[in-house]
Order: C-alpha cells, then sequence, then structure tokens
C-alpha cells in the first residue's frame, strides 16, 4: 500500500482442514434395558442389579446378578455407566424393597465424555424411570451398601422401628 500500512498477505490454504469428529448421538438397547429393569424389580426373581454400559454410543445392558460385592466390580476408573438396584429396607414391622439410579462417572473419563452424561442419563431415565433415590459416583469407596441404605432412610423419611421383634 502506498501510505505506508503492511498488509500482511493471507497464505494461501492449500490443504482444507480436518473436520471435526462430532461424538455420536447416543442410543439404547431399550429391549434388553427394559427387560433387566423388570427382572430387578419382579418379585419372581433374585436379580438385585443390573449394569448399563455403553458399546459405542449405544447404552445397553451389561451384566445383572444378585451380590452387591459383584455390583460393585461391574465400575471402572476409565467407565461411564448407570446401575440400578435392589435393596431391602424396612424394620421388623414391614420389609419394603427400595430401588436406587447410579450414575457412574470414572475418575479417568475426560470432559467432554463427562459433560455428555447429563444429556446420556436423560435418555436412559425414560426406561428406567421408578428409583427412590439417584446417586453418582466416581470412587470405589463411594459403592458402599451402608451409605446406599443411608441415602434411602434419608429419601424415606420416618424410620419407627425399634430393631427388636418381640415374638
Amino acid at each position: 500500500m502506498s501510505d505506508g500500512i503492511e498488509v500482511e498477505q493471507m497464505p494461501e490454504i492449500v490443504e482444507q482442514s480436518k473436520p471435526r469428529r462430532m461424538p455420536m448421538a447416543t442410543s439404547l438397547d431399550k429391549d434388553a434395558i427394559r427387560e433387566a429393569y423388570e427382572d430387578v424389580r419382579s418379585d419372581l426373581t433374585d436379580t438385585e442389579w443390573a449394569v448399563f454400559k455403553f458399546d459405542g454410543p449405544r447404552i445397553t445392558c451389561s451384566v445383572r446378578g444378585q451380590c452387591f460385592e459383584e455390583f460393585r466390580q461391574q465400575f471402572g476408573d476409565n467407565e461411564r455407566a448407570f446401575g440400578y438396584i435392589r435393596i431391602q429396607m424396612g424394620d421388623e414391622m414391614s420389609k419394603r424393597k427400595k430401588f436406587i439410579f447410579l450414575t457412574w462417572i470414572g475418575q479417568d473419563v475426560g470432559v467432554i465424555q463427562r459433560a455428555k452424561m447429563s444429556t446420556d442419563k436423560a435418555i436412559i431415565k425414560d426406561v428406567l424411570n421408578n428409583f427412590a433415590v439417584e446417586l453418582q459416583a466416581g470412587v470405589d469407596n463411594e459403592l458402599d451398601i451402608e451409605l446406599f441404605r443411608e441415602a434411602l432412610n434419608r429419601a424415606g423419611g420416618a424410620n419407627y422401628g425399634t430393631g427388636v421383634r418381640n415374638f
């Protein structure tokens, strides 16, 4: 330019920039998830829990079981998952089953996958929609049956039992 101001020329773009890889939308294996959900809820089976994990962008039923220790072992530090668990509550006069919906985000899960869990959770809650307490965990010591029972007691209101049943 003639007025003394230099204008830097933009170098020509030789190569198109690569398209950004966007995460795919999450989908559900609704039939398998609903079947596991109903199995956990049923008084006719011994199934106490189900775990739902990601198979690519699809949430599927990963495993079902009966022992809480087995439930605890289903969650890894680099995993995102959901759990649905039945816990017997009550006192000597009244036993009842209560249900917990668990969202697991392991401590090694990346930021984008963590952020995506809120929308993924909304999708699976369309099927897993009957529970007393919703919890989130991300480290092993948060998967504690006593912590789960305490959360259910807080959500359940009054607890009148003495702990002793006289016959």
